[in-house]
């Protein structure tokens, strides 16, 4: 094991996989010489030249569309756009051509393809570096959209979305890059939860799609989040008293339903956390599926905590941002319906 942040822990997989298959190829912006704006790809020009790891023109849309096109013929591209508020341009061709072609080849063709995007906040970037669009991804059939917590499962989901032989969004969240967040405050701290926040294997391992993590056992409400705030949510777990179970989802499309279902039909009650707007956010589908498949167990209604439906501000982020005290109110809030 080594330690390692979240950055360290995407170069590391993007590493064995390129060590592993010679079709894995790593592009996009500053990605080469200049290892990326925030050094994910540091190295990875020097140890396997720029045939394998090269810099893109600024154009997404071409970047995605190298990408399928490669994918396509036989290759494993893993792309970077820079931040994932700079993927509108490329969004045509990742829902109209990426997540298509198997569909419209009936299996000839195939898109291996990875997509990875820093998201959320965390850098005081304001409203054109900070937005975090997975329910876009979710949304388009045929696409995958996976959103690790801590850097030993970025590191596994990542390698496996490579390894994946449709498209896959990996959206990594700025706030956990550069090391652990507690979600008390908005610093990094040493680690003190279970997840053993940056104990990373140096060598090839995978973590499969679509499994989720419970990263705090409880019996009072079941609270479903994935990226960030899987950590707020377990912080507002010591802060309100109240005995939630926190389920990391990882990946949102595929989703873990049986995980889902177990711990609400255990717990009979459910809040929703994530930091994108409220509306048609993914918080939305998650409170169908368990509305769904939980009604008849649900002892009040299933709660959200979002970020607020505005543009993300600059100077007010850690206001905009679901903290712990909006996060326990909301466990409050269904424990007291009888």
């Amino acid at each position: 094991m080594a330690r390692m942040t979240m950055i360290q822990a995407v170069r590391s997989a993007m590493d064995n996989a390129m060590e592993r298959d010679d079709k894995v190829v790593v592009f996009g912006e500053d990605v080469g010489y200049f290892g990326g704006v925030f050094r994910c790809t540091e190295g990875l020009q020097k140890k396997y030249g720029p045939q394998r790891c090269f810099d893109s023109p600024i154009n997404e849309s071409g970047i995605i569309g190298a990408a399928i096109g490669m994918a396509a013929y036989g290759m494993r591209p893993c792309v970077e756009i820079q931040f994932a508020d700079y993927m509108y341009p490329g969004y045509d061709q990742l829902t109209q051509e990426a997540a298509r072609i198997r569909y419209r080849s009936d299996h000839d063709f195939t898109v291996p393809m990875t997509v990875r995007m820093p998201t959320g906040g965390g850098i005081f970037g304001g409203q054109t570096h900070s937005q975090s669009p997975e329910a876009l991804f979710a949304h388009v059939s045929g696409l995958k959209t996976v959103i690790p917590s801590n850097p030993y499962d970025a590191k596994g989901l990542l390698i496996a979305s490579i390894e994946d032989n449709d498209p896959v969004i990996f959206l990594e969240p700025k706030r956990l890059y550069n090391g652990p967040f507690d979600g008390h405050h908005d610093r990094p701290i040493t680690p003190w939860s279970k997840h053993e926040f940056g104990e990373v294997p140096e060598d090839y391992y995978s973590i499969p799609l679509g499994k989720a993590a419970v990263r705090r056992e409880g019996a009072d409400v079941t609270v479903i989040a994935y990226g960030t705030m899987v950590f707020v949510a377990e912080a507002a777990a010591e802060e309100s008293g109240v005995d939630a179970e926190v389920i990391d989802l990882r990946s949102i499309i595929p989703y873990d339903l049986e995980t889902i279902e177990e711990s609400v039909k255990k717990t009979g009650r459910c809040v929703i956390v994530h930091e994108a707007t409220k509306t048609c956010g993914f918080g939305a589908e998650l409170m169908s599926l368990v509305q769904e498949n939980c009604f008849y167990h649900l002892e009040a209604p299933v709660v959200r905590v979002t970020g607020y439906d505005t543009p993300y501000p600059h100077a007010h982020e850690w206001e905009y941002f679901p903290g712990p005290a909006r996060v326990g109110d909301a466990y409050k809030q269904v424990m007291e319906v009888a």
